[in-house]
């Protein structure tokens, strides 16, 4: 697999936002969002190719036990053997994944933030335990309810403001979630807080 970067900070953002995790960031996308605050990571030829023991070898050096698999787009890969080694070193397994790609890995939590340009594979929406839906515009909505409606319970629902329009459109999450109570708000503290 191709790894951008594996660094150990908080979760900045969703359901286990402020809890302290490791964070294997893959290489490679094809969504190409234009808000996206890891366009750096889409090529994947630009970064070293690491097996998953040498992954595990990292993330082992960390002191803590949540590992949080992200990308760019982590799904371009075959995921089973990087699970494999970190659930026998004693980890709690995160995804945070599109969609868009075939399933792969043992998970004890999946967070699932589809994307319009392509989205998640039909099967992989049974697998959320997280939809997390940027709003950008108030289009956005429309996509998040359709999303929203493929999703099995006890999924959560969070809508999060895109962050280069945060002051324009976080007042417009705000009063959609006090109107449609399913939802929850989700906001990226670690920007906030100038962490990685």
């Amino acid at each position: 697999m191709h790894v951008a970067e594996i660094f150990y900070s908080l979760q900045g953002e969703g359901c286990y936002a402020g809890v302290p995790a490791v964070f294997v960031r893959l290489a490679g996308c094809d969504n190409a969002c234009s808000w996206c605050d890891a366009k750096e990571t889409w090529d994947a030829g630009a970064f070293p190719r690491l097996s998953a023991g040498e992954i595990a070898e990292r993330v082992g050096a960390c002191p803590c036990r949540t590992v949080v698999v992200t990308g760019g787009e982590p799904l371009r890969y075959s995921l089973d053997a990087v699970c494999l080694l970190l659930k026998a070193q004693g980890c709690r397994l995160h995804l945070e994944t599109s969609g868009a790609g075939a399933f792969s890995g043992e998970w004890d939590w999946v967070c699932l933030s589809p994307k319009r340009q392509q989205p998640p594979c039909a099967g992989n929406y049974r697998h959320a335990d997280e939809l997390k839906v940027i709003i950008a515009t108030p289009d956005d909505f429309a996509w998040a309810e359709e999303n929203a409606r493929r999703v099995a319970p006890p999924c959560r629902l969070l809508l999060q403001p895109e962050w280069s329009h945060f002051n324009t459109v976080a007042p417009l999450v705000t009063a959609y979630i006090r109107e449609h109570p399913q939802w929850r708000l989700s906001l990226q503290i670690h920007k906030f807080l100038a962490i990685p």
